[in-house]
Order: C-alpha cells, then structure tokens, then sequence
C-alpha cells in the first residue's frame, strides 16, 4: 500500500511538471512575466512628455511635472559642464543627406588648423597616438598604410594609405565624427578634443605636418579622387 501511495505521488508529480512545461511554452498562453520593463523596454525621446509606461495614467513626478513632463532636465544652477576644452560639436540629431554630407566634407578639407592649444601640441600629438593605435590601428595599420590586422587577416579590405589621399586635419576630423562609407562615426568612441588628437597625429605622422602634402601618385596611374579614409557616399 505504501509503495502505490509513494507512486502515485510519483506519476503525479511528473504529469504536474509536464503540465506546467508545456503550458508556459503555449504562445497562445504566455508565462506571466514579472516586472516587463525589465524584459520588454520603452525606448522613448528624452525630451518628450513623459508617460508611465504600462498605465493609462500621466507620470506624475514632481521634477517632471513642473517641465510639463519634459524627461531631459536642465543642468543644476551653478554647476559648471564637463568641457574645459570648449570644444563642442553642432548637435546633429537627424542623418545629413548625401549632398549635406559631401559639401560638409569639401568645407572641412578647407580646415589646415586645430582648434587645439598650440602649447600643448606635443602631449595631444602623445595622446592622439595613444588613441588611434586603439581605434584606428585595427583597419588602417600602425603604419598609416591600411594593412591594419583586419585587413592583414582577410576579414576586409580596400582601407587605403593616408599617403594616397588629399587630406587635411579638418577631413580627417569630419570623417572621425561623421564616418564615411564602410568606416563608422567615431563621435560616441571619441569626445570632440580627442577627435582632433587623433586628426594631428595622423596629420603630423603621415602626411608631413598639418599643411598636407599633396597625394602620392605612381607616375602612370589615375589621379585619386578628392577622398578620406575611404571613397565617395557618406556613412550616414
């Protein structure tokens, strides 16, 4: 009697798993999921009204109310911002159209000049160093040539030689925050000071200086086009 009772509690238990396995696995009836933000996040505008979001009701926050529920709040009075550089860039919220973007990259090719401290030129030529051998190495090589280990490996291709290219340390400053072709917007790796850090080490290790020099041509080839750190559309 008492071996039964141990099975049937045994049997039980089984089909009482099975039951709850194949029930939560049921599209038609989901398991009940504790805290959704968790798992299934509102992504929403910082500066739009701000809504609670899996309730009808208005967020109430004080600090949000008094904006008329605005999310992105002003900084504190007093406090000073994170810039003692006073380097800063446009925001740009919005993707620039191909002719915004290539008559941006013309204008910046115009830029012979960093905005940088001319006293501090040797230790941001230091740092630029430090931060392209981080960032850029990978793709256009510690050498400046485009044989980067990525490139070196097969993965990609096409990266060109600085030496190739009519460049300036504006260009190359435009490229580092807008991208261009197949190489990304480096502007949320790079703060806007160390953009220009890297754009003079470039410049001064691989093109001779700040005022460029004009692009290596073999003597039977066709002149290269008027490009960066890749060819014609934009990134973005």
């Amino acid at each position: 009697m008492l071996k039964m009772t141990k099975n049937i509690f045994k049997i039980t238990a089984i089909l009482g798993c099975a039951a709850i396995t194949l029930s939560s696995c049921s599209k038609e009836n989901p398991p009940l999921v504790y805290f959704p933000d968790m798992y299934f996040p509102v992504a929403y505008d910082p500066l739009m009204k701000a809504d609670i979001a899996y309730s009808d009701h208005e967020n109430e926050i004080p600090a949000f109310a008094k904006l008329d529920g605005a999310t992105g709040l002003g900084p504190v009075d007093g406090t000073v911002s994170q810039n003692p550089e006073g380097l800063a860039d446009p925001a740009a919220n919005k993707a620039m159209l191909p002719l915004e973007y290539n008559e941006g990259y013309d204008a910046s090719k115009l830029i012979t000049a960093s905005p940088l401290d001319p006293a501090n030129q040797e230790k941001d030529t230091k740092r630029g160093k430090l931060l392209f051998d981080q960032t850029c190495a990978a793709c256009h090589g510690t050498a400046g040539d485009g044989q980067g280990p990525i490139v070196v490996s097969g993965a990609y291709a096409g990266v060109p030689k600085y030496a190739d290219r009519e460049i300036t340390i504006g260009s190359v400053h435009y490229v580092l925050t807008h991208g261009r072709n197949s190489m990304g917007s480096y502007a949320g790796q790079l703060k806007p000071g160390d953009r220009w850090r890297v754009a003079l080490y470039i410049m001064n290790e691989f093109k001779g200086g700040l005022t460029a020099a004009p692009a290596a041509v073999a003597a039977n080839a066709t002149p290269v086009a008027n490009t960066a750190e890749s060819s014609t559309s934009p990134k973005k």
